[in-house]
């Protein structure tokens, strides 16, 4: 039988005037940004973790953090790329990836086909194996009020037997 293993993750970001909105690594002309020290895609960040979370292999602040200078303005994707490199490396393959965008305004399905492509790619699956939905608030907290945006993302990943000594 082959080794699976789930994983998740959740991350959030505040709006911020100024800054481009990136979210699984598709850009959204005309909406305000995230704060944070990368590019702030919070839906990669919910990704990241819960691949990492999957792995054991810790969260995206012990591999990417917030305090050093390389990774100020640093591409998610690319970070995400990395860790899936990471993975491979020691024998794990994404299974498949479920997330959700929680955010009052922004709109993620007209970008939901796009954004599951980003996501294939640089996760190194099929389309099939990634889901993204958009989910409001319903003008509750600060998510409700768009003070902020969350994401929750599940991973699940494989390792075959063959590999089961990395």
């Amino acid at each position: 039988m082959d080794d699976f293993r789930v994983g998740f993750g959740y991350d959030s970001h505040r709006i911020a005037k100024g800054r481009k909105l990136i979210l699984g690594g598709v850009e959204f002309p005309g909406e305000d940004g995230l704060l944070g020290h990368s590019d702030a895609d919070v839906l990669i960040h919910a990704i990241i973790d819960s691949l990492l979370g999957a792995a054991c292999e810790g969260d995206i602040g012990a591999h990417f953090p917030d305090t050093d200078e390389k990774w100020k303005g640093a591409s998610s994707a690319m970070m995400l790329s990395s860790v899936v490199s990471r993975l491979s490396e020691k024998g794990w393959t994404v299974g498949n990836v479920d997330a959700t965008v929680i955010a009052e305004k922004i709109r993620i399905r007209p970008q939901a086909d796009k954004i599951r492509e980003s996501l294939a790619q640089i996760l190194k699956v099929d389309i099939s194996r990634v889901s993204v939905k958009g989910k409001t608030n319903e003008k509750m907290d600060d998510v409700g009020a768009s003070v902020g945006v969350v994401c929750h993302a599940a991973a699940l990943i494989f390792k075959n037997n063959k590999d089961k000594n990395k």
